[in-house]
């Protein structure tokens, strides 16, 4: 039986090799993005290369407008959504007082409310056929704060709440809601970063490193094949960081 899947924020990172990991289950894959439109399309051309069917849309997660689109186009060539990966997302790095109203509204959009949205739009599906499973990619952040990214945690322990609270919500409906707190990841979020900041953070983490796009990939698919009785949970994958 074909399985559709959407990822967010499927340009790169994360995403990105969550996407190439689901190929090996999904037959449909549609990939959202934003800023580099060209990886979504490079991305395609090598999932389609194996053998699954793949869709890409180019533009704002945080519109509802384009979600609701994306979802609609979805649905109408392929009739349902078994899997949601909710991944898109920015940061912000700097004191709350110095961030504009703009910038807090920007992440506030991306990173919480495209959540709210795609699980609005893709949840009935989902519902109507008692099946489905909702990943969102959170981080440690959302569960403990941080110093400087005040309004990137804060958009993160939303997502929290809101897997915890959609978990219970949909269980009787059979949809595992569930999310990845993901610690230190070694993606293009984190290149601002100096060698030696890097370097730092690594002899924090007990595992000595930061993890790969790969490793939250093989995770995430490891959570999505689980029983649906696995909802609501907040998953850290940290290396013992936090």
């Amino acid at each position: 039986m074909k399985k559709t899947a959407i990822i967010t924020g499927a340009s790169g990172g994360i995403g990105k090799s969550i996407a190439l990991k689901l190929a090996h289950t999904h037959d449909h894959i549609a990939l959202t993005g934003y800023h580099h439109p060209e990886h979504l399309e490079e991305l395609r051309e090598q999932l389609t290369s194996s053998g699954v069917n793949c869709m890409i849309f180019t533009g704002n997660a945080g519109s509802y407008e384009f979600v609701k689109q994306c979802v609609n186009d979805i649905t109408q060539s392929w009739g349902q959504i078994d899997t949601l990966v909710n991944n898109a997302g920015i940061s912000y790095i700097g004191l709350l007082t110095d961030m504009s109203i703009e910038d807090w509204d920007l992440i506030l959009k991306t990173n919480l409310s495209s959540v709210f949205y795609y699980c609005h739009e893709a949840i009935p599906y989902m519902v109507h056929r008692k099946q489905g499973s909702i990943l969102n990619i959170s981080s440690v952040w959302g569960e403990v704060g941080a110093s400087c990214e005040a309004a990137y945690a804060a958009t993160k322990g939303g997502i929290n709440a809101l897997t915890m609270s959609l978990g219970k919500e949909l269980a009787p409906s059979n949809v595992a809601v569930n999310a990845i707190s993901c610690g230190v990841i070694d993606t293009p979020m984190n290149h601002c970063f100096s060698a030696e900041e890097k370097a730092t953070l690594a002899n924090e983490i007990p595992y000595g490193r930061m993890a790969s796009p790969d490793e939250v990939a093989e995770f995430a698919a490891h959570i999505i094949d689980s029983p649906s009785y696995l909802t609501g949970q907040i998953l850290r994958f940290d290396g013992g960081w936090i």
